[in-house]
């Protein structure tokens, strides 16, 4: 890995941190999906994977150690993992759209999935419950947000690409 990767990697992930705090005010509406679509489809899973372990790990520094850094550490991959999976499949913004909309309609079940393993079982779905509407919301603006802006950035991110990694 080259100096310059590293530099990438550490900026993309400020990018989600920045993002993300900008937009914490309002409950469950993010970027930070948005832009791991598209750090995905532009710089590859590999890159994308670094990205989301320091986004994580920084995440841990800004709110603390807790069962919840798991679930990142579980979900945002799963998010990369699926979008790299389907690339060739979701040709336009709806595609990737619909991918950011089941995410976040998921969202909170996956992290019951994980509450529940170390709170148990009802706490699990509970957890879950209380948080359909929450999941509702997010799946909800994480498909209005990858329509309106997934083109917008990716064009962006290609012309920094070939100016500075000359592809």
């Amino acid at each position: 890995m080259r100096i310059r990767d590293i530099a990438l990697i550490g900026i993309l992930s400020a990018i989600i941190t920045a993002g993300k705090l900008a937009l914490s005010f309002i409950p469950n509406v993010e970027v930070v999906t948005l832009l791991f679509i598209a750090y995905t489809m532009v710089f590859g899973y590999k890159k994308a994977l670094l990205i989301a372990v320091v986004f994580t790990t920084t995440e841990i520094f800004i709110y603390g150690f807790s069962t919840w850094l798991l679930g990142y550490y579980l979900i945002w991959p799963i998010l990369i993992m699926v979008t790299e999976l389907l690339k060739k499949r979701a040709k336009s913004e709806y595609g990737y759209a619909i991918i950011g909309a089941i995410f976040g309609y998921t969202f909170g079940f996956f992290f019951a999935v994980v509450e529940s393993l170390f709170y148990g079982v009802a706490y699990g779905w509970v957890y879950w419950i209380r948080g359909l509407l929450f999941d509702l919301v997010h799946g909800t603006s994480n498909f209005i947000i990858i329509l309106v802006l997934l083109k917008p950035i990716v064009d962006i991110l290609n012309r920094l690409k070939r100016t500075y990694y000359g592809v």
